[in-house]
């Protein structure tokens, strides 16, 4: 599922997409994908693929969250917690720092 999701994101050109390995440190998810987008209509593009690449595999999506608010939108995959940022929102929040803890996952064979 994680590499669905990136791959999907990563297709509708979301920014400076990482991911936490917080498995070991969380009981929330596995892996929590973060990325950004411009505006508010890059956000909910991303998201709708993100869904629809998801439940082409037969994934489950939990739940989102944000959907109406447009800055932060927050996807529940289960064991992957996918969150998408407008730019200034996600420096806000600064997950990244947050979990500083947990170990950054290689996906730069599955992004352009």
């Amino acid at each position: 599922m994680l590499e669905i999701a990136v791959k999907a994101a990563d297709s509708k050109r979301a920014e400076d997409i990482l991911v936490l390995d917080v498995k070991d440190i969380s009981l929330l998810a596995d892996y929590f994908m973060i990325c950004s987008a411009n505006s508010e209509r890059q956000i909910n593009a991303i998201v709708e693929e993100v869904v629809e690449k998801i439940e082409e595999k037969q994934g489950t999506v939990k739940r989102i969250e944000g959907k109406d608010g447009g800055k932060w939108v927050l996807i529940d995959l289960g064991d992957v917690i996918v969150h998408v940022f407008q730019t200034a929102e996600r420096s806000f929040y600064n997950l990244e720092k947050l979990w500083s803890d947990a170990p950054l996952v290689q996906i730069s064979e599955w992004v352009d």
